[in-house]
């Protein structure tokens, strides 16, 4: 082997184990929530590597401190519905940033890029008593208007629109279809990897937002899975077993639909980093 050879062979072994050891260390935090579970308070402030055999009363121990089935509900239900409007709201709006593009849409998205810089503590207060004052505490309006559209989203959606072909918008037009139809028929189909991503990174952001249902939802019936696990750590002593036997049951849905639309996510990337 020449010195050519085994320099590319040494780089390449290198770059696989470095990459094997940062996804040890990612994936680590999920292995020690899931082995904790099995395990009880003082096995974990050991620091157990290994489960043990206290699962089922880790559970009961949960289920009979913890609405858990209500809030798996209203997790399920707030996330499923805040997902579509957060795609629908903001595939429009970036797809109309795009195909109808002028200078005044630029500046309104240089303001909206600007608004992502804000850190969302920052408006929580005056966020809170715009709701309040128009009376939507505790409602499920006021839990969705602040993430139905994300600054984000919509530079998402709308840097994926800049791969639409504006022949196929002429062409449709000239068969008379109309722009919602443009829209719903042609865009939507061809952007599956980009709303299979979009809606990927939603779900999760979704699914563990905690500060903003905490504040404007105030009633033990709106209690979702963070909020759940959050409780659990409130009392003078803590069952560590049980917590992590409630942050193994958050974790799950997230890593599933992460596993089933992996493909699309990292198409949707790799798609945008060309």
């Amino acid at each position: 082997m020449n010195e050519g050879a085994f320099s590319k062979h040494a780089t390449r072994f290198l770059m696989y184990l470095f990459l094997i050891i940062v996804s040890l260390i990612s994936v680590f935090p999920l292995y020690w929530a899931f082995i904790s579970a099995f395990n009880n308070t003082q096995q974990i402030l050991g620091g157990a590597m290994l489960p043990s055999t206290h699962l089922i009363e880790n559970l009961k121990n949960l289920f009979a401190q913890q609405d858990v089935f209500t809030a798996m509900k209203n997790s399920f239900a707030t996330t499923l519905l805040q997902t579509v409007l957060a795609l629908a709201v903001s595939s429009i709006a970036g797809y109309g940033f795009e195909i109808y593009h002028d200078k005044w849409k630029d500046r309104v998205m240089a303001v909206l890029m600007l608004a992502m810089m804000v850190p969302f503590v920052a408006v929580l207060v005056p966020l809170f008593q715009m709701f309040s004052k128009a009376k939507l505490i505790n409602s499920w309006v006021g839990f969705f208007l602040p993430s139905i559209a994300t600054p984000f989203l919509i530079m998402y959606f709308r840097n994926s629109a800049r791969t639409f072909p504006k022949d196929t918008i002429e062409a449709a037009r000239i068969d008379g279809l109309n722009e919602f139809q443009i829209f719903v028929r042609m865009f939507v189909p061809m952007m599956k990897p980009t709303y299979a991503s979009a809606a990927t990174i939603t779900f999760m952001n979704a699914w563990n937002s905690y500060l903003w249902p905490k504040v404007i939802m105030q009633t033990n019936e709106s209690t979702t899975m963070p909020m759940l696990v959050a409780n659990l750590m409130s009392g003078y002593v803590i069952d560590y077993g049980v917590v992590m036997a409630g942050v193994t049951i958050c974790s799950l849905p997230t890593v599933i639909i992460f596993f089933c639309l992996q493909k699309s996510f990292t198409n949707a990337v790799a798609g945008a980093v060309k």
